[in-house]
């Protein structure tokens, strides 16, 4: 068995049995295991390339460090309020008013410690057991094992390159269920780095209007790394007759390369949005007093970090989808958005000898080319590998050529 198969059946270890039932049913983090496993390599000295990690290779903005430093020396160092400073919430209904024309109030808004605690918060206040949760396919990789927390069931939505990864109203009218109790929309989407349109999402919305228990959780902390024309959009900003029963999610580790700085934060109705707050209150209290301070001014601050990055990005991505598409069995489909691409690596697969799904390829890869992936059916796409292009163009062309050299010898 290889390490990375390993580590996929983690979870399905017996475990002891002092251990509670729900952990039997999750595993670790894929996308976290296998960057350990990376930098435990380049810690031997082994010449590892990581295309794993999902965070900007950009430092936090300057003035965001200054803010923290100055709430350092102010003596910003105590608990704050559970639910995030006022100021900061205010920063951030001032966000939601500029970026996307919504109007959200101060009990609105919870701050916690990442998008994927004000996610994990909005699931331990909503959902009950035999409870349905619509996951789309290819899906960030703690949805579904969130979902097993709560003791409700994942319904997973499977979609390929023919459908550009995006669910179609068709699927989501067929998957709703009496036991549905809500719909996770990730756009732009990680690992796909793919957006829905506006004509599409209102096409979604249209389902949603007829099954009024199903709520959304609308992930939109990739919101701002976009290259595609068109403007941003979500199903609250499309019809704001949702907002009873919408949570949208967001942060500021991928637009402002804070993911060190640990600060997300949701916004929804005031019942659910106090739910949630009484919960993060019995698990973490408050994010971190120092982290608050630099989240507001990384969103009252100068914007400017966001382009530059967002260019280079751009850039990595336009090599990395061309170059993947010259190699034979590769398919790539283009992003909208983010820094993934979830490259098709089936054809590739068929023709290599012993080599029988994606995650032996991705071991492959890093024993033979030195570079790690993190295999697709961790997102729920078998026959896949995500490549994250958040690196240096001197470490992607490298790891093209690496690749290119162990497929050629194989």
């Amino acid at each position: 068995m290889s390490h990375l198969n390993k580590i996929e059946n983690t979870g399905d270890l017996h475990l002891n049995r002092n251990l509670s039932n729900r952990v039997s049913h999750i595993k670790p983090s894929p996308t976290l295991a296998v960057t350990a496993r990376a930098n435990a390599l380049k810690a031997q000295g082994v010449d590892i390339i990581s295309l794993g990690a999902g965070e900007p290779d950009f430092d936090t903005p300057e003035h965001i460090k200054a803010a923290a430093i100055q709430a350092i020396q102010k003596g910003q160092t105590k608990y704050t309020a559970v639910e995030g400073t006022l100021s900061l919430r205010r920063a951030i209904i001032n966000k939601f008013e500029r970026d996307n024309r919504l109007h959200f109030a101060p009990n609105e808004i919870l701050v916690s410690t990442g998008a994927k605690q004000s996610i994990y918060n909005f699931m331990q206040a909503l959902l009950n057991p035999g409870d349905e949760v619509i996951i789309p396919a290819p899906y960030w990789v703690s949805y579904p094992d969130m979902v097993l927390l709560a003791e409700a069931t994942p319904v997973i939505l499977q979609t390929g390159i023919a459908s550009q990864f995006k669910i179609s109203p068709e699927q989501l009218e067929a998957a709703i269920t009496p036991k549905t109790r809500l719909l996770i929309l990730n756009s732009p989407s990680n690992p796909t780095g793919i957006c829905y349109s506006e004509a599409e999402l209102r096409a979604l919305i249209q389902v949603l209007q007829k099954h009024p228990q199903v709520w959304i959780a609308s992930d939109d902390i990739y919101e701002h790394i976009r290259w595609s024309s068109d403007p941003f959009c979500n199903v609250l900003t499309l019809d704001p007759t949702l907002k009873s029963r919408t949570v949208i999610i967001n942060g500021v580790s991928k637009t402002y390369a804070m993911t060190g700085w640990r600060i997300g934060y949701a916004a929804g109705p005031r019942e659910m949005i106090e739910a949630m707050t009484n919960i993060q209150s019995q698990s973490t209290s408050n994010p971190c007093s120092i982290s608050q301070a630099a989240a507001e001014a990384a969103l009252d601050g100068d914007q400017h970090a966001i382009s530059s990055m967002v260019h280079a990005f751009k850039l990595r991505h336009d090599y990395v989808v061309a170059s993947l598409n010259q190699i034979k069995g590769v398919s790539c489909l283009p992003a909208d958005g983010t820094f993934y691409v979830l490259p098709q690596f089936q054809g590739l697969i068929d023709q290599m000898p012993g080599i029988q799904d994606d995650l032996a390829l991705a071991e492959f890869f890093i024993q033979e080319a030195k570079v790690a992936l993190v295999p697709g059916s961790a997102f729920g796409a078998p026959g896949h590998l995500r490549l994250s292009f958040a690196t240096s163009m001197p470490n992607l062309e490298a790891s093209i050529a690496r690749l290119n050299q162990v497929i050629d010898k194989g």
